[in-house]
């Protein structure tokens, strides 16, 4: 009893952790990137820094420090085919979700983000990994249903953010259906540190060839900026460790509960950045809107958290039944 209160306790520490460090984050970029204090309106750039800090850091702790350890079992051909697109997928989504956040409040994004399941969902179809049914159909509908509101609430609506903001979304859903195929059909579990380690060069890659074209020569023109260096170690610290908890709430839960405590997570980022920016002005039907959308996301959790069951459930018929097997062969011999 004591051990599950334990578990329990732990569990939901890594949760608060993960939903103080994805709040604190989104508030800290959209400060670094629009504030007049910092003034660094360079989105590409910024999330270069994060993944080329944390390229240096995994390699530090597990290369020169050794006080972590890269599990074993990466090939060439793993890298190319798994790790490559979801570096590069990782690299787009944090990009055009940082852009953003120069064109629209940080609320609007948040309730933007809530087609992410839509999103997922029919990108899983066309991959093979998930079925459309009439049920699916219908809390996908709703979802969108739910944004469209939202969408149609907001007072100063900016197009180019919307553009860059659903980019982000497209970009985080092909992210996650590369990393269902890489553990369902490449076989390999990696801990959070090896994943980073992996993952962080191929993004800082896949972000510094765009970084030379779009926004090198702006940054070269505009000369010094405001940006203390202790602003920036901390910022790249906070991302580091935001992946890092990523990862261990879905090691120590699963991809399921990160993405319930996303939706809590998303609530108070809207509702905080109400009282924190003056770019965010809610209204009824913005609230109405998300109100409907979340509802939809809680009924795809929903679904997927039963399928998972039966899926679980299943598995443990078929080894019984194995397990029986063999038992049987072994008494007749």
């Amino acid at each position: 009893m004591a051990d599950q209160r334990k578990d329990g306790l732990l569990t939901y520490s890594y949760l608060l952790l993960y939903i103080a460090l994805s709040s604190g984050q989104i508030f800290f970029n959209k400060w670094v990137l629009s504030s007049k204090e910092i003034n660094f309106p360079y989105p590409l750039a910024l999330t270069l820094l994060h993944m080329v800090f944390s390229s240096v850091l995994c390699f530090a702790l597990t290369k020169i420090l050794k006080v972590l350890k890269v599990e074993e079992g990466m090939t060439t051909e793993i890298y190319v085919s798994s790790v490559v697109p979801i570096g590069a997928m990782f690299a787009l989504t944090l990009w055009l979700g940082n852009t953003a956040y120069l064109y629209i409040s940080v609320s609007f994004a948040q309730m933007l983000k809530a087609i992410m399941p839509v999103a997922v969902f029919i990108l899983g179809v066309a991959a093979g990994l998930e079925v459309m049914s009439c049920r699916m159909l219908v809390i996908m509908s709703v979802i969108s249903l739910g944004v469209l509101v939202a969408s149609y609430g907001e007072i100063q609506i900016n197009w180019i953010g919307v553009i860059y903001q659903m980019g982000g979304v497209v970009g985080e859903a092909l992210r996650l259906i590369f990393v269902e195929i890489f553990v369902k059909r490449k076989g390999l579990k990696l801990n959070p540190i090896s994943v980073m380690y992996y993952v962080s060069p191929c993004s800082a890659l896949c972000l510094f060839i765009p970084w030379i074209f779009l926004e090198r020569t702006k940054m070269q023109e505009h000369g010094p900026w405001n940006f203390p260096p202790t602003v920036l170690i901390l910022n790249c610290l906070c991302t580091f460790a935001l992946n890092l908890s990523v990862f261990l709430v879905i090691t120590h839960t699963s991809a399921l509960t990160i993405r319930v405590a996303g939706v809590v997570k998303d609530w108070v980022v809207v509702l905080l950045s109400a009282l924190l920016f003056a770019d965010t002005k809610l209204t009824l039907i913005n609230l109405f809107g998300y109100a409907i959308a979340i509802a939809g996301v809680a009924a795809y959790n929903n679904h997927k958290l039963k399928k998972e069951a039966t899926k679980d459930t299943s598995n443990d018929t078929e080894l019984a039944e194995s397990s029986y097997g063999q038992d049987s062969r072994f008494s007749n011999k």
